[in-house]
């Protein structure tokens, strides 16, 4: 291998859609041996760089460069032919067939008489999976995994291309830490092959801890192309961003925690991952809960929208105890839930940025007999507004939006209805640093009108800037809650892990 050699190049790249000018003379170079992070918020280039790269769409204008010949990428068999393998953040994978049929879909083994060789399909599967320590039978139907053993089989999928080119798109999103660690240890392994790594992440701390360029994207353009060595993390934000973030603890002055709990949660179990966990949030107080992949943390937020069925326990809003069995009379006793999995969960992809803010609200927007349709569009501009949804306007379907405009949407659909408590369940995994601070910020607003918030969250940093108190999760037990002033990240950690006990 020749050190610093350039694989790919892509030189002046260029690509428009319908209103929209997605990519405006983008370069990147691709070298062997080298982890380049790929970096912008949503709706920068991303993604849409990574497909021209991946052979999914066409460039308007500007080449590719493969080895120093320039070359012309029709679709994406195209570019696995050409060495180019690219692990999408939205998994292209069929859920009805076998992990194994998903692995080699398109290139199956075949037998003598031209029949797929399933022996020999189970048997290579097994050596890819096994290479990742991904503890999955090649013959399970993929649709029965859980949405990270989904991610490691697609993990195992790219890695059995041997690309001299992998791209990788967020694949850390929904990863456990033991399965982000031996994801860097086999990135670790491409780096010392020879081949070009492209790395995109939102979490600025992998990019420090793996990375060895960055090059910026904002608004379609090349901001910049850095070694890592040469940055902190303040001057890669204001690269992102175009301006300084903070994530320092901001005073909550709404809070009053001597006044009547709005929300209390007493010896409340469900099933084996919540175990008689108890504890309150007052008006205006940000409660955060942190906890490790498995801990019982969004099951939690589930039993108290009624989503699961509480085994005993008690939830008691306004010094009453209610009974919810649904998410819809958890909706009726002022409880909302911000769901982690938001497309498919928290809006209706295939619908209008309007149609999807006023669903919960459909009733009070009726006329006296059918729905009044300027009420709604009245309705839905308001809060677009009010969240700056970016979008050219509420007829914009769900779907086309970036991740950190669509978790406005889902925001937008409660906000206007007068709640009393809003659970945020990793309101900003998968989304970009400006949007981030934009949702932090909505969620402080709502704690100022005196809502009770609850924020789930995995990110240490989030939590220790936003939250008032934090209840750490370890097991399906709420094995500690810390005020501010006595929470640090080595004490979530530990507490985390079971590594104190009270």
């Amino acid at each position: 291998m020749i050190e610093n050699k350039i694989i790919l190049e892509a030189r002046g790249i260029s690509k428009s859609f319908p209103g929209v000018k997605a990519l405006d003379n983008v370069d990147l170079l691709i070298r062997a041996g080298e982890v380049h992070c790929l970096a912008g918020e949503n709706g920068a280039g991303k993604s849409t760089l990574i497909e021209i790269l991946g052979g999914t769409h066409q460039m308007d204008s500007g080449e590719l460069l493969l080895n120093n010949r320039k070359i012309n990428l029709q679709n994406p068999k195209n570019a696995q032919e050409l060495g180019i393998a690219v692990l999408h953040q939205e998994l292209p994978m069929l859920r009805d067939l076998t992990v194994a049929e998903n692995l080699f879909l398109g290139r199956q083994p075949r037998s003598r008489l031209g029949l797929v060789d399933y022996r020999k399909m189970y048997k290579d599967a097994k050596k890819w999976l096994d290479i990742i320590n991904a503890d999955i039978d090649p013959r399970t139907i993929l649709g029965r995994l859980s949405v990270s053993k989904q991610q490691l089989v697609s993990i195992a999928k790219a890695i059995s291309l041997q690309a001299q080119i992998m791209i990788l798109d967020e694949p850390s999103a929904v990863l456990t830490a033991a399965e982000l660690t031996r994801l860097f240890e086999i990135i670790a392994s491409f780096k010392t092959d020879g081949r070009g790594i492209v790395y995109i992440s939102h979490r600025l701390e992998e990019i420090f801890e793996i990375g060895d360029r960055v090059t910026v994207l904002r608004n379609g353009k090349l901001v910049g192309s850095e070694p890592i060595k040469n940055l902190n993390r303040d001057m890669l934000v204001q690269m992102l961003v175009g301006h300084e973030v903070s994530e320092s603890y901001i005073e909550n002055k709404s809070v009053d925690l001597t006044r009547k709990p709005v929300i209390e949660i007493y010896g409340l179990n469900q099933g084996h991952l919540v175990r008689n966990v108890n504890f309150m949030v007052s008006a205006g107080e940000i409660f955060g809960i942190y906890g490790l992949v498995g801990s019982g943390r969004t099951e939690l937020a589930r039993a108290i929208m009624g989503a699961d069925k509480i085994d005993s326990g008690h939830i008691i809003l306004d010094e009453k105890k209610v009974r919810i069995k649904s998410p819809a009379e958890a909706i009726r006793n002022g409880i909302c839930l911000v769901p982690e999995d938001r497309k498919s969960q928290g809006v209706l992809l295939e619908k209008s940025i309007s149609e999807n803010i006023s669903l919960p609200s459909l009733k009070s927007l009726r006329g006296k007999v059918l729905v009044n349709y300027r009420k709604i569009l009245k309705y839905s501009n308001e809060y677009m507004n009010k969240l700056k949804i970016a979008a050219p306007d509420s007829g914009q379907t769900v779907k086309f939006l970036s991740g950190g405009n669509q978790q406005k949407v889902v925001l937008a659909k409660w906000i206007g209805m007068n709640l009393k408590v809003f659970i945020f369940d990793e309101p900003t995994r998968g989304i970009d640093v400006g949007a981030k601070e934009e949702i932090r910020n909505l969620i402080r607003g709502l704690a100022s009108e005196k809502k009770a918030i609850i924020l789930i969250s995995s990110e240490i940093p989030e939590i220790l800037s936003i939250a008032d108190r934090v209840g750490v999760m370890h097991e399906g037990r709420m094995v500690a809650i810390l005020t501010r002033s006595e929470a640090t990240k080595e004490k979530l950690v530990a507490y985390s892990m079971g590594s104190i006990t009270v």
